[in-house]
């Protein structure tokens, strides 16, 4: 039985899923669409190298951030790294807060092969005259089915929901369903999603922001720079304007608490429309670990 535990971000998945998984001799696969890339270990909250050599990891820091991935490429991989850890006799714990990988990996949405350059460029160019949320209506209305599934704040998976739209190829064709996912595997899964009281998130988000900003978050984000398809995860936006002059350092540290609440707030929305998703607090997620795998 695999265990995804999801949840907002700064809600402690990740050092629960430690605990969780040095009791019961399992490894971690991530489900965090930033955490993929490559020299962005502070702003994604990405596990330390104390944290890997605890608990071996999975899908951490292995992309360039200026290169594109997509929920399909993360099925895959992840399904890939699950029959792995399975086939060392260990269990797996999916941790993240990502919920469109999750719904993926699990097999509760379909995926599109949609790949059309010159849509793409159309669309970059689109992307660049006008802002996320007037092509989220688009999307609207071409496919409402995929922009209820997407923010409107999030650019590129709007761009790539709409190209999979306006490319004809819909999540209804035979193609898509065949993709391989946990459910079509037969690989049996439980979904949790961390549940924390609204003050303590809201303390967190804020401890996590200053610890962050102490760590060296805007001479990451510098060296990220402003075109890499990573500079739109949160927190990221906000130190390229600062370091643009636009903001103050009292100013930064407001919006990047202001943006982060925001994004926990999407994701606690997001998993509770989560096919099969129960919410648990820290104690739920240990009790159910325990039904699952017993008493280590």
């Amino acid at each position: 039985m695999l265990l995804v535990l999801a949840g907002p971000t700064a809600s402690g998945k990740t050092e629960l899923a430690l605990e969780l998984a040095e009791r019961y001799g399992a490894e971690i696969v991530s489900a965090d669409s930033r955490q993929i890339y490559r020299g962005m270990p502070i702003g994604t909250a990405a596990p330390s190298a104390e944290q890997r050599a605890r608990v071996p990891h999975h899908l951490v820091e292995f992309l360039d951030p200026h290169e594109r991935y997509s929920a399909a490429r993360f099925t895959g991989d992840a399904l890939r790294a699950i029959a792995q850890i399975h086939a060392r006799g260990r269990r797996t714990i999916v941790v993240g807060g990502s919920g469109f990988y999750i719904r993926a990996v699990c097999g509760d949405v379909a995926l599109s092969p949609a790949y059309d350059p010159d849509l793409r460029a159309r669309l970059a160019h689109e992307a660049r005259l006008h802002p996320s949320e007037v092509l989220h209506t688009w999307l609207a209305v071409r496919d409402p089915v995929r922009a209820r599934a997407v923010a409107p704040s999030d650019p590129y998976r709007v761009l790539r929901a709409l190209e999979i739209a306006l490319s004809g190829e819909l999540a209804t064709s035979s193609a898509e369903c065949a993709r391989p996912s946990l459910r079509s595997l037969g690989i049996p899964f439980v979904k949790l999603a961390l549940d924390v009281d609204d003050a303590v998130l809201d303390a967190r988000i804020a401890a996590r922001v200053d610890a962050m900003l102490a760590a060296g978050l805007v001479e990451e984000a510098q060296g990220v720079g402003a075109f890499a398809v990573a500079a739109d995860a949160v927190g990221y936006p906000q130190v390229l304007a600062y370091l643009a002059g636009h903001l103050t350092a009292k100013e930064l540290r407001l919006l990047l608490v202001r943006a982060t609440r925001r994004y926990a707030k999407r994701q606690r929305t997001w998993f509770r429309g989560e096919p099969g998703m129960q919410f648990a607090s820290r104690d739920g997620v240990v009790r159910k670990a325990r039904e699952l795998w017993g008493t280590a």
